[in-house]
C-alpha cells in the first residue's frame, strides 16, 4: 500500500469528508427552518445567504478531500 503516514493522511481526509457530508446538510435544514432566514415577505435574508454560502463552500471542500483521499489510496 503506501507509507503509513500517507495512508493515515488519506484516511483522515476521508473521515473529514464524511463528517462534513453528514453534519452540514443537517445544519442547513436547521438554518432553513430558522425564522431569521426569511423576511416578512418570505424573501431570503442575509442570514440565510451567508450560511448557505458557508455550507456550500464546506461541501465543496469535503468533495475535494474525498477525491484526494481516494486518489491517494488508489494510487498506492
Amino acid at each position: 500500500m503506501g507509507d503509513p503516514v500517507g495512508v493515515a493522511g488519506a484516511v483522515l481526509l476521508l473521515i473529514g469528508a464524511a463528517f462534513s457530508a453528514i453534519v452540514w446538510p443537517a445544519f442547513l435544514r436547521r438554518i432553513a427552518a430558522d425564522p431569521r432566514s426569511r423576511d416578512a415577505a418570505g424573501k431570503p435574508t442575509r442570514f440565510l445567504t451567508v450560511h448557505v454560502t458557508l455550507i456550500a463552500t464546506a461541501l465543496v471542500i469535503a468533495v475535494a478531500q474525498a477525491v484526494v483521499g481516494i486518489w491517494w489510496l488508489a494510487s498506492r
